[in-house]
């Protein structure tokens, strides 16, 4: 009896590395999401996690992608599946792209540095927002370095807030550009801040201030305290001694938004940005057919289809809803990217068959990050391109030209008419 049970017990190997052992029993984004909230101070998750208002448009970011249905094809050869393509004129491996987060070292001490360095591995575009707690150089210095010892070619694009200070956006575009840095991202949807009321809540500020209740929160989660009291502090390292709100004091997120941002921003200043940069121009934030056409008679490279991941405006569209209806109306005038709501592979493979060029994702690599640091970024970015894989072989599409909308089916009927069964342009 003994030599039977012998037979058929297996003991796992322990995993010295703490963060792999978080990892081991992850099964998809929402578990990373789980371990962010046990790991994370009550503020600082709901800082992440949370949405404007009452955060219906969060919800249905991603509820949306259930509206879309596939229509596989099967007997076709998918023994070699290729997820690859160009995204502003240069080839990656998969159509996805990591999202500008401000204030990401909350997260992870390591923050940006550790996510560009991910999205560097896995060959795909990393943006640094304004609210960045690393600075452009930093994430040049370490791209660098991770490129020169692995033989990659990191790309890095740098998120554009529009401040009032426009000498201080000149300068942040020339740090940019002489950090090789190849394009800049626009984002045009906070005139105002949306009300987020998790943080009104939590009083929550930037950085966050001490009082009972963050001591005790910080009691609860020794591991993020300890990594934020043994680290430098906290603050937008992009304007470190250019602004006086730079973080070094506690700010609300809103007052910062409302002295800094400005609300006069309009069409005209798309031309100020082309006399100031020299690389390519994506603007994030687009939420209707009718400013994707707009965009395309300024002659942006790429619009990104985006409701500031429901943090803005409550209500507003889901991206996924407008990725047909836009790709019918501006075609390939600009890539068009879907942002908001991605969780799976498939939800990819549904983006692209509906005519977007990539994918755009903020939250799903932030919860990685807060639960396992690096290695969890690595996994996210891995889940999703192993998902789209997989998905790409049950709907026998070999590459992405094979991903049109003849593969997709609308589950709400208000929904038909904005998917185009012609082939994608």
């Amino acid at each position: 009896m003994f030599k039977s049970a012998m037979s058929v017990l297996r003991f796992r190997k322990f995993e010295k590395n703490s963060a792999q052992r978080r990892l081991a029993r992850v099964a998809n984004i929402d578990d990373l999401r789980s371990i962010s909230k046990r790991r994370l101070p009550g503020g600082v998750f709901d800082y992440i996690d949370g949405a404007a208002e009452d955060e219906r448009t969060l919800v249905d970011n991603s509820a949306a992608f259930a509206n879309y249905g596939f229509k596989p094809r099967v007997l076709r050869d998918v023994s070699d599946i290729d997820s690859s393509t160009t995204v502003l004129g240069r080839p990656i491996p998969v159509p996805l792209i990591c999202s500008p987060t401000g204030f990401t070292r909350s997260a992870h001490p390591e923050g940006e540095l550790a996510v560009s360095r991910a999205a560097a591995k896995a060959g795909i575009p990393f943006t640094l927002s304004t609210m960045a707690t690393r600075s452009i150089e930093e994430i040049r210095q370490t791209t660098e370095t991770l490129a020169n010892e692995n033989s990659l070619n990191p790309r890095n694009w740098f998120q554009v807030y529009v401040w009032k200070d426009r000498e201080l956006v000149r300068d942040l575009l020339q740090r940019a550009g002489e950090s090789d840095f190849e394009a800049i991202v626009i984002t045009v949807d906070t005139a105002v801040l949306g009300r987020r009321e998790r943080d009104v809540r939590r009083g929550f500020t930037l950085p966050p201030k001490l009082g009972l209740d963050t001591v005790i929160d910080g009691v609860i989660h020794p591991a993020w305290t300890w990594g934020f009291l043994t680290n430098e502090p906290i603050l937008f390292a992009n304007v470190v001694g250019k602004s006086t709100d730079d973080g070094s004091s506690a700010v609300t997120l809103a007052d910062h938004v409302n002295a800094q941002f400005d609300q006069s921003l309009s069409w005209d200043d798309i031309e100020w940005f082309r006399n100031n940069w020299d690389g390519k121009i994506v603007l994030k934030g687009i939420q209707t057919i009718e400013d994707a056409k707009i965009a395309v008679e300024h002659d942006v490279d790429a619009i990104a289809l985006s409701n500031h991941g429901g943090r803005q405006l409550d209500d507003a569209p889901s991206p996924i809803d407008l990725v047909g209806p836009v790709f019918n109306a501006i075609g390939s005038k600009a890539e068009i990217y879907c942002d908001g709501g991605i969780r799976r592979g498939s939800d990819i493979v549904k983006a692209i068959c509906l005519g977007a060029d990539a994918c755009m994702i903020g939250r799903p690599f932030l919860y990685g990050l807060a639960a396992a640091g690096e290695k969890g970024v690595d996994w996210v970015l891995h889940f999703l391109l192993e998902g789209m894989h997989r998905t790409m072989a049950l709907l026998g599409a070999k590459n992405l030209d094979d991903l049109t909308p003849e593969l997709i089916q609308s589950q709400n009927p208000l929904l038909k008419n904005g998917i185009n069964h012609s082939s994608k342009l």
